[in-house]
């Protein structure tokens, strides 16, 4: 057996191995405790934050449909208060790097936002959510749009030192314009994707399902969408990519990694089984063990031609 070496760079970021929690499936770091360590993975990202507290969307806020599930959580969170008073504490004896995940309704929004996690050490890069209606500029979903994305980017970047990542939505036309201006803005790197939007009726009951009517699918059901757009973004825009969207083992793991992801992500496997990511972790070293791979530098972008 090879002696592996799983670290992976993201830009500025040092990952101890290419594995990481997609925000809002891994709580504020402690919650799935009892089934797995924080430590293991590369990363962890958390639970998104806003300005002030939100309760979230009505009930139900969850439906299995095939091949995945379609959420509608809508944000709920203590806001970023009660996050530095409550929670930071908490993270101190997490041994693996922390990525705060930022959410707003105006570019304001984002640049506050960034601007009081920069005081906070322990936090290593912040992820900015632009899956989110600019309410200032007239509901236009901020991911949807180049030049907002380029703005939000840019007044992050302003108000924080650290690593600035932009998690891009795949409810697009063109994912390479997107990433190209966040890298324009300064963005050190892009994650995606988040969910597709999507929604459930049941026919019985003829009505729909989710409180709030629509909601995010995520889920293997939207993996080759996602490995697309992976794709078309590594060939294209030179900017380090977190890759999520369907990863429920080793084997999808290493298609984004081929794919010309730096780092890969899983959120809806945490749901399914808290343990999953040690099974990933062991299956990309047999993977690598199996192909005589000695890092991960030796996978990354391997599919692309």
């Amino acid at each position: 057996m090879n002696d592996l070496d799983l670290s992976t760079k993201l830009g500025p970021l040092s990952l101890k191995n290419p594995l990481l929690t997609a925000s809002g499936t891994f709580g504020y770091g402690h919650e799935l405790d009892q089934f797995i360590s924080p430590d293991i993975f590369g990363a962890i990202t958390l639970k998104g934050i806003t300005i002030k507290p939100t309760q979230g969307n009505p009930s139900p806020r969850i439906v299995e449909t095939a091949s995945g599930i379609i959420n509608s959580i809508g944000l709920e969170n203590p806001g970023i208060d009660k996050f530095l008073t409550e929670k930071i504490e908490d993270l101190s004896d997490i041994n693996t790097v922390i990525i705060a995940n930022i959410s707003g309704h105006t570019v304001d929004d984002f640049a506050y936002l960034a601007e009081k996690i920069s005081k906070v050490d322990i936090i290593s890069a912040i992820e900015i959510n632009v899956s989110c209606p600019n309410i200032a500029g007239g509901g236009m979903i901020f991911g949807t749009d180049s030049e907002l994305i380029y703005q939000v980017s840019k007044k992050a970047k302003n108000n924080y030192q650290g690593p600035v990542i932009i998690k891009l939505s795949p409810n697009v036309t063109d994912i390479v314009e997107m990433a190209m201006a966040a890298k324009e803005a300064g963005s050190d790197i892009v994650s995606l994707i988040n969910t597709l939007l999507g929604m459930a009726i049941d026919a019985e009951k003829m009505k729909v399902v989710l409180g709030n009517t629509f909601g995010g699918l995520s889920g293997p059901a939207i993996k080759p969408v996602a490995l697309r757009m992976v794709y078309q973004v590594a060939s294209k825009v030179d900017i380090p990519i977190i890759a999520m969207g369907g990863v429920m083992n080793g084997k999808d793991a290493i298609e984004f990694l081929l794919a010309g992801a730096d780092a890969v992500a899983i959120g809806t496997a945490n749901l399914i089984d808290p343990k999953s990511g040690e099974m990933i972790l062991n299956e990309i070293k047999d993977y690598m063990n199996r192909k005589d791979f000695k890092n991960i530098d030796d996978i990354k972008g391997k599919a692309i031609k």
